[in-house]
């Protein structure tokens, strides 16, 4: 039996695969993003089918249209973006850009029925922007381009609103995000051959990132995190998430690829202590002002 402890921990794991996702996607190059989507989402899919025979493939009956149609655009629209953000500025800074979704899902919550934003939200808010407005500022430094900072806030913003819609979808199996991953692979495919040219990875390594990619933080990271969402403590792992970003980062300063630096450690801390303060405006229940 699913205890609520449980699907924390499980939800929790999605957290950790996704503190690799920058450096993967990196490790990946030169494959261009939507090719990447559709090798990735491809093995995550096929994955996410074997897991799902264990209960028999009559769970995926009954699931509307629509819950598919959201399931896909969701995972589609993110991780579009994300891939082609890391095209054009592969960077820490485009990371924690990106990462401003744990944050943007604390205010979007707020906004539900029943739910209002209280002071702490607001001041969480500020403090996180200020670690974005300092990454945006500092990246003359870097060679970030623009562009791809600003998809990298645009990807944190689908993620989000993904999210905290999923909340409506409890009853819905998590057996269905291997239809979602599928049908993400598909339109990736379709776009890839419209518009990009064909790049496979330079090495083996470039192959094994892609690999890591489909098992992991774009694959098993989307069904744990969905059970989690749907059975865990959503406000433990609202807070957990803003882990992520000084996770991402570390990895990244690990592999070599990004020089550590104190403007880049005050961002990251700001961007996390930002949005400790609105996760803990909803645990607390502050009166909203």
């Amino acid at each position: 039996m699913m205890t609520r402890t449980r699907a924390t921990a499980i939800g929790f794991s999605a957290i950790l695969l996704w503190s690799l996702l920058a450096l993967l996607t990196i490790g990946s190059a030169p494959v261009p993003p939507f090719l990447l989507n559709a090798l990735c989402f491809g093995i995550g899919g096929m994955l996410g089918l074997l897991w799902t025979a264990r209960r028999g493939f009559g769970v995926l009956r009954g699931v509307g249209w629509k819950v598919y149609a959201f399931g896909t655009a969701g995972l589609f629209g993110y991780h579009a973006l994300y891939f082609t953000a890391f095209r054009l500025a592969p960077s820490a800074e485009t990371g924690l850009m990106a990462y401003l979704w744990p944050l943007f899902i604390v205010l979007f919550s707020g906004l539900l029925p029943g739910e209002r934003l209280g002071r702490l939200h607001v001041v969480g808010a500020l403090v996180a922007f200020a670690g974005a407005a300092l990454i945006v500022l500092g990246r003359g430094g870097s060679g970030a381009d623009p562009a791809g900072l600003a998809l990298g806030g645009l990807c944190a913003l689908v993620w989000a609103g993904y999210s905290v819609a999923s909340r409506a979808l409890g009853d819905v199996p998590t057996e269905t995000v291997a239809v979602f991953c599928l049908a993400t692979a598909l339109l990736s495919l379709l776009v890839h051959l419209a518009i990009e040219p064909t790049l496979w990875p330079a090495d083996a390594f470039g192959w094994a990132a892609v690999v890591a990619l489909g098992a992991g933080p774009v694959g098993a990271a989307f069904f744990t995190w969905d059970i989690g969402m749907k059975k865990g403590d959503i406000q433990m792992l609202g807070v957990a998430s803003y882990a992520a970003p000084l996770l991402s980062t570390l990895a990244l300063v690990v592999a070599g690829i990004t020089v550590p630096s104190w403007t880049l450690l005050a961002a990251a801390l700001l961007i996390a202590g930002g949005a400790v303060l609105a996760s803990r405006a909803s645990t607390a229940g502050v009166t909203p002002g």
